[in-house]
């Protein structure tokens, strides 16, 4: 599993901008109101599981447990398996996971 990368950014605020069960869509920035200065497209979203819209989030290694549920659900090892703790809006912090089979960074300016 590749890790993914992200480039140095206020990457505060993000959101679920299209998802269409194969092709999951995050946009990130410092305020989404206007506009966003990062994408992330991920393909072939095996596994999701993450709120629409989120605050803050803190990127790590997925941990053996969250790859095993991965692959029990979901019948083999993904290429790439995205972890993070993120502000969900909830009382405690979000655990997120989502699997994929490839993904693509975007940095630049982007209409909301």
């Amino acid at each position: 599993m590749t890790p993914l990368p992200l480039p140095e950014g206020s990457w505060w605020e993000w959101a679920v901008r299209r998802f269409d069960g194969a092709r999951l869509l995050l946009v990130a920035g410092y305020d989404l109101s206007y506009h966003h200065g990062l994408e992330v497209e991920l393909t072939d979203v095996s596994y999701l599981r993450c709120p629409t819209a989120f605050l803050d989030p803190v990127f790590r290694e997925p941990t053996a447990e969250e790859a095993d549920e991965v692959v029990r659900v979901t019948g083999g090892e993904p290429s790439v398996l995205l972890a993070f703790e993120a502000d969900g809006g909830g009382t405690g912090a979000a655990s997120c996971l989502i699997a994929a089979e490839a993904w693509a960074v975007r940095q630049g300016r982007f209409p909301g």
